[in-house]
């Protein structure tokens, strides 16, 4: 579920006081371990880290109005979740991320950037704060640039010829 907070301060407020302390005790673990030219604010309805416009002014590719996302953290309807870039865009990033994950003994439950938890006992919050650490500006623009470059371009779209210009092409 999307928030319609417009501040970090704001999306706090307004979540039961449980997952408030959850979500707060995530985001003193990414502050703690996050390179200084990333910013916090409100993103996609949640709590985003990402690379500015300063630094990065191409921004985010699916949509360059926005910043280059890096770390999302919400409370969404069934769970809370964080959402680490850093660990879909590497892939030894992430093996070395599920390996560390399996060495704390705890279960992870994950898509290919989120970390969904109910509890923040579910979390290996040192791990998190590691992999938070790893990942500098520049590398995860690197990640983003690389991934971009192994694209295909978007095939081209014949152009429709007017109805009346297609038939007289017909009839000759």
């Amino acid at each position: 579920m999307q928030s319609k907070a417009t501040s970090v301060a704001q999306y706090l407020e307004s979540l039961p006081a449980d997952r408030r302390a959850a979500i707060e005790a995530v985001r003193k673990v990414i502050l703690a371990n996050l390179d200084k030219d990333y910013e916090e604010g409100m993103t996609y309805g949640m709590i985003g880290y990402y690379v500015p416009h300063r630094i990065y002014p191409a921004g985010y590719h699916c949509d360059p109005k926005q910043p280059l996302p890096y770390v999302n953290l919400a409370s969404q309807k069934n769970h809370m979740a964080i959402y680490m870039m850093c660990i879909y865009m590497d892939t030894g990033q992430a093996k070395w991320f599920t390996e560390e994950w399996a060495k704390t003994g705890k279960k992870l439950d994950a898509g290919k950037s989120c970390i969904r938890f109910k509890k923040l006992e579910d979390l290996a919050l040192d791990v998190i704060g590691k992999a938070i650490k790893r990942t500098p500006v520049k590398k995860q623009i690197a990640y983003m640039e690389a991934a971009l470059a192994t694209r295909s371009p978007a095939p081209q779209r014949a152009t429709k010829q007017p109805r009346a210009q297609a038939a007289s092409k017909k009839s000759k």
